[in-house]
């Protein structure tokens, strides 16, 4: 019968030990979620919080014990996460977290420039007064977060994609959600600016207010007005990442 050596136990028990202790916060949601979707959703968090980073990569064996999945729900999540996008599969590292280079960062920017402008001109002519209020009390709460950063970025996320919705078009709002999820792999939030959060609130407004006055030249001007700040930003924090 072979041994396995002290040595090599230790090691491996203090490599998934390493693995748990980075994700304390990942929620699986429900226990009744079939293995490969709780797999995906733990995966997915990860990538979104940032507790796996852009170019780490993922090893099954490692994620399996931190989950408590066997590696077959594992290699499924991940086969999923790739076909997103949001996870790439390197000859020489294996599975990895994908990582978007500056041509990357700018096409997102572009394309998002042009498909959340029109979703904001569509929403001016199709939102529904109870929507248009719920746009104003996101930007209400997005107001009242003040330095929180988690909180911000939470607000930020659920006035865009109410927005998208506002559109009332499905296959836009399809693209948008697929586009905005790309932008977890950017790296860590523009809103960490205090300027760039009074300026990301201000903007809101001027969208809601457009949307509000149903006009749809100026709410997809307010719109791309945003998108191109906030590229500005981001394109600043990629070439000086300790800003």
């Amino acid at each position: 019968m072979k041994k396995t050596s002290t040595k090599t136990v230790s090691k491996k028990a203090a490599k998934a030990s390493k693995t748990a202790t980075k994700a304390p916060e990942l929620v699986t949601e429900s226990e009744d979620l079939p293995l490969g979707e709780r797999a995906y959703r733990f995966i997915r968090e990860g990538i979104q919080q940032q507790t796996f980073l852009p170019g780490e990569r993922l090893r099954e064996v490692e994620l399996a014990a931190t989950i408590g999945l066997s590696r077959t729900p594992i290699r499924e999540a991940l086969a999923r996460l790739e076909s997103e996008g949001l996870v790439v599969h390197d000859s020489m590292k294996g599975i990895m977290v994908a990582e978007l280079d500056y041509s990357m960062i700018t096409e997102l920017y572009f394309m998002r420039e042009v498909l959340e402008g029109t979703a904001a001109r569509l929403a001016a002519q199709h939102a529904s007064p109870v929507e248009i209020s719920v746009l104003e009390d996101l930007c209400e709460q997005y107001a009242q977060a003040g330095n929180d950063q988690k909180m911000l970025a939470l607000r930020n996320r659920q006035f865009h994609d109410t927005l998208y919705q506002c559109s009332h078009n499905r296959y836009l709002i399809k693209i948008l959600m697929t586009l905005h999820d790309t932008l977890m792999l950017v790296g860590t939030s523009t809103l960490k600016d205090p300027v760039r959060v009074k300026e990301t609130m201000e903007e809101h407004k001027a969208v809601v207010q457009a949307i509000k006055d149903r006009d749809p030249d100026r709410a997809e001007q307010a719109l791309r007005k945003h998108i191109h700040a906030a590229q500005k930003v981001r394109l600043k924090k990629f070439f000086s990442p300790d800003q």
